[in-house]
């Protein structure tokens, strides 16, 4: 049997296709929830915003850092790749482990789970608490099984080529930013109050946390206050994530030393301007506690039945189900090419190497699901996506710190593209995601320590699976 070579990807994802994935992938269900918990941490709308603002900028800031290596190694497995060619094989293996073990599986079960707790708004039985056996202390609910079928669909959709998934992708991503768009016009023109707004900003830069038994807030400074600041922004940053899922499949992207780069930009800068906007409708619309105490933290429910009244929870939950699917299948389609990559390496399943007849890993994406699956079963996603975030930061921080690296280890290579604002920029977002980093493990320690002893059982690991050299 001919191996296949990495060539053997087809290009057929252009700049718009490219741009579509990474508003699709990032655009989950984060920007409809996340607003009530940073609005508990930092208790007013000035922080509230500027979270947003801050998140938006540091993911811009890193995906036009990424444009030069994605200029630099054109091919499939992105950040994987950039980790290998700027350290080595031990930690570009680390992030291939941390991102099939928890960062995209985890993620996708997330993801898949949100899609299915707003379908129960559709269809009542649906709902999570709708348990259909137990055994001993686990219990199958409804809404495990929707997220489940859901992934089950979506891979096998894209392992019938990049074709049918580049289609689906970029009309539901398109339906998605319009119907989001729509939300702000309609909550600025129709929901908005000056009376809710001027209340709002009253008092906009005060800082302040709330307390859920006494459902009362008290005022915060200091090392509260850079607590309260570092568990806000696990939410935001989350929501800002996955943008880099388009260096993963560079190897189906026609002309990828302009396209990649430019579809990064492109697209984190899109995602900004719409997560800003509609946070500033959300303040337009609904008193700043209600925004805190929101039911389930389901803050544009709260919004859009102010805007549209009783059918408004129906238009939320239709939109979250268009949001959360597209986002998934951009997540699933990425995701299989960074274990593909690893497999060319020796570094994963062998089988995870082979494409097949559609010119897809097809392998890769089925174990993939088969994780994510059972990642969805655990009903521990609120954990996984606080220790998710750390070991994303991690990397993040490491591939930008290799720019600097490969500027002095290759310093002839073609870079067609160069890292926007070099060296500062880059410098500001290493120091600025350490500083969350650090932020994060000394306040939440007891999930994000178990994201980084995840990551670090990858070493023992390597070892013992690496191929005899």
């Amino acid at each position: 049997m001919q191996e296949n070579k990495p060539e053997d990807f087809k290009r057929e994802l252009g700049l718009l296709d490219g741009t579509m994935l990474v508003v699709g992938s990032m655009i989950g269900s984060g920007i409809f929830i996340v607003s009530a918990d940073i609005a508990r941490q930092v208790g007013s709308a000035g922080w509230l915003t500027l979270i947003w603002l801050i998140s938006g900028l540091i993911t811009v800031i890193a995906a036009v850092s990424y444009g030069e290596l994605s200029a630099m190694f054109p091919k499939a497995g992105g950040q994987y790749v950039y980790l290998k060619e700027a350290y080595n094989k031990l930690i570009a293996f680390l992030y291939g482990w941390s991102f099939f073990a928890v960062i995209q599986t985890g993620t996708i079960a997330a993801v898949g789970v949100a899609f299915a707790k707003f379908a129960a708004y559709l269809y009542e039985p649906f709902s999570d608490e709708n348990i259909l056996f137990s055994i001993g202390f686990f219990d199958l609910n409804a809404a495990q099984l929707v997220s489940i079928v859901t992934i089950v669909i979506l891979t096998y959709i894209n392992s019938r080529g990049v074709k049918n998934s580049k289609i689906l992708q970029t009309v539901l991503t398109i339906i998605k930013i319009l119907s989001l768009l729509g939300l702000i016009v309609f909550g600025l023109t129709l929901g908005a109050k000056a009376s809710v707004w001027d209340a709002n900003w009253a008092d906009g830069w005060s800082t302040r946390a709330f307390d859920a038994d006494t459902k009362s807030w008290f005022p915060i400074g200091g090392t509260a206050l850079l607590t309260g600041i570092s568990a806000a922004m696990v939410g935001s940053l989350f929501s800002s994530d996955a943008w880099n899922g388009v260096t993963f499949i560079a190897g189906e992207i026609k002309n990828p030393k302009r396209n990649v780069g430019f579809s990064l930009f492109l697209g984190t800068f899109i995602v900004t301007i719409i997560y800003v906007l509609t946070n500033l409708m959300y303040l337009a619309v609904i008193p700043f506690d209600e925004i805190a105490t929101a039911k389930s933290d389901r803050v544009a429910v709260v919004a859009s039945q102010y805007i549209f009244g009783n059918i408004g929870t129906l238009i939320i939950a239709i939109m979250i189900m268009i949001s959360t699917f597209a986002c998934n299948n951009g997540l699933i389609m990425a995701g299989a090419r960074v274990y593909y990559t690893m497999a060319k390496d020796g570094l994963f399943f062998k089988k995870a190497a082979v494409l097949n007849e559609s010119s897809v890993p097809a392998w890769a994406l089925w174990a993939q699901c088969v994780w994510a699956s059972a990642l969805c079963l655990t009903g521990k996603y609120g954990d996984l996506l606080d220790f998710v975030i750390i070991i994303v930061l991690i990397f993040y921080i490491l591939t930008i710190y290799g720019i600097f690296i490969l500027r002095k280890k290759m310093p002839d290579a073609e870079r067609p593209y160069k890292a926007f604002g070099y060296p500062f920029l880059p410098a500001l977002y290493i120091v600025v995601a350490s500083a969350i980093c650090i932020c994060l493990l000394l306040t939440k320690f007891s999930t994000c320590g178990w994201g980084v002893l995840i990551m670090l059982t990858g070493i023992p690991v390597y070892y013992l699976t690496k191929p005899k050299e």
